[in-house]
C-alpha cells in the first residue's frame, strides 16, 4: 500500500491598509515563497500556501509554520493577518472566515479533527449553498453539515439534483481535491460607465452595475477565462473616489455570480443619495476555465439565468452584443459608456 502524506494547506487574509503600495500583496506573496514555493494569490488580499513539504526543512508543526508567516508580514510590511491550516482548501477556507485577526486556526487531519470542526458547522457556510438550497435543506430538517453528510447521497441528488447533490455530499465530509495554483497571478479585464450627468438614483447605479457585470461575464466566457475576485470603483461629482473589492466564493464567469458579488460590493459602501460620476468595475485574478473544479453555486435557483446565459451567448456570437442583455437594462438606452479594456494583473 502507497502511503498519502497528510496534506497542510494555509490560507492567510491579509488586512491591507487603504492606500496601500500596489505592489504590497506581490510582496507578501515573495515572503510566503521564502517559506514554501506553492503559493497562490487570490485578490485583493488573500493567500494559499501548501505548507506540505515546508514543515520538515523549518523544524515547526503547521501552527508554528503559519505563526512564521504572520510575524514576518506584521514585521516587515506591518500587515496583520488572519490564517487557517487544514488538510484541504475547502476546510482552510471555512476556518479562514471564521479566524479573527491576529489569529490562527489549525484543523488536524485526522477524521476526528475534521468532524469535530466540520459536524456542527451550519449547512450554509458550506462553500456554493445558496440561501435557496440552505432553505431546502432546513425544510427537510438539515441545518448542519454532520445533519447533511448523515444523509445518502441518492437522497441528495433527489432533493437537489444529481450534480449539486453529489458535490453537497462531497463537501459535507470535507472532501476537495483541489490543489494550490502556484502560476502567476494573470491579467484582468474591466468596463466602465460614465454617466451622462451626476447621478444620485441608487436603481440607475445598480442597472449600470448589471451592464458592466453583464459585459465582464460576456468577456470572460468568450476568453475561456475566470475571476476569483471582482473590484469595484466609483467616482463622485467631487472628483473623489471609493474603491472596494471582493473575493468571490468560487471562481466563475457567470454574469448572475459577478452581479450578486458587485451588489454585495456596492450595499456595503452604504451610498446615500451620493452624485456618482462614474462606475467601474474590475475581474481580478483571472485563470483559464478549464482549471476550475467548483465554479457553479449549489443554488438550483441559477439553474435558469445561467441556462439563458448561454443562449445569449450564441446569439451574440451571430448578431453582435447588443442582441440580448438582461431584461433589467431595457428600462433604458443600453449602457453605451461601458467598454471592456485588458489590463495587467
Amino acid at each position: 500500500m502507497i502511503a498519502v502524506r497528510e496534506q497542510h494547506i494555509l490560507r492567510v487574509r491579509f488586512d491591507l491598509p487603504p492606500g496601500h503600495d500596489p505592489d504590497l500583496l506581490e510582496k507578501l506573496r515573495r515572503l510566503i515563497e521564502d517559506v514554501t514555493p506553492r503559493v497562490q494569490i487570490l485578490e485583493p488580499d488573500t493567500a494559499l500556501a501548501d505548507l506540505t513539504g515546508a514543515l520538515r526543512f523549518w523544524h515547526r508543526d503547521a501552527r508554528g509554520v503559519a505563526d512564521l508567516i504572520q510575524l514576518r508580514a506584521i514585521a516587515l510590511y506591518g500587515v496583520r493577518s488572519a490564517a487557517a491550516v487544514a488538510p484541504n482548501l475547502l476546510l482552510s477556507a471555512m476556518a479562514a472566515a471564521l479566524t479573527p485577526l491576529g489569529k490562527r486556526t489549525v484543523i488536524e487531519g485526522s477524521p476526528e479533527a475534521v468532524d469535530a470542526f466540520l459536524r456542527p458547522r451550519p449547512v450554509r457556510e458550506l462553500p456554493g449553498i445558496g440561501s435557496r438550497t440552505a432553505a431546502t435543506l432546513a425544510e427537510y430538517g438539515l441545518h448542519t453539515v454532520g445533519d447533511v453528510a448523515d444523509v445518502p447521497q441518492l437522497t441528495l441528488q433527489r432533493l437537489l439534483g444529481a450534480r449539486a447533490g453529489r458535490t453537497l455530499h462531497e463537501r459535507a465530509h470535507g472532501r476537495d481535491t483541489q490543489v494550490v495554483d502556484s502560476t502567476p497571478t494573470p491579467a484582468s479585464i474591466s468596463a466602465e460607465h460614465a454617466f451622462p450627468r451626476d447621478e444620485l438614483d441608487p436603481a440607475e447605479h445598480r442597472r449600470a452595475l448589471l451592464a458592466l457585470a453583464d459585459d465582464l461575464g460576456a468577456g470572460l466566457r468568450a476568453s475561456g477565462q475566470i475571476a476569483h475576485g471582482v473590484t469595484c470603483t466609483i467616482r463622485y461629482a467631487d472628483q473623489s473616489s471609493t474603491r472596494r473589492s471582493r473575493t468571490l466564493p468560487e471562481a466563475t464567469f457567470h454574469t448572475v455570480l459577478l452581479a450578486r458579488a458587485v451588489y454585495g460590493v456596492y450595499e456595503s459602501l452604504g451610498l446615500q443619495r451620493a452624485r456618482v460620476r462614474s462606475i467601474a468595475l474590475r475581474a481580478d485574478a483571472l485563470r483559464p476555465a478549464t482549471s476550475a473544479t467548483r465554479q457553479l453555486t449549489l443554488d438550483n435557483a441559477d439553474d435558469k439565468p445561467l441556462t439563458l446565459e448561454a443562449v445569449a451567448d450564441r446569439a451574440r456570437a451571430r448578431f453582435g452584443h447588443g442582441v440580448l442583455y438582461p431584461a433589467a437594462l431595457a428600462v433604458t438606452a443600453r449602457t453605451a459608456g461601458a467598454r471592456r479594456t485588458g489590463e495587467a494583473g
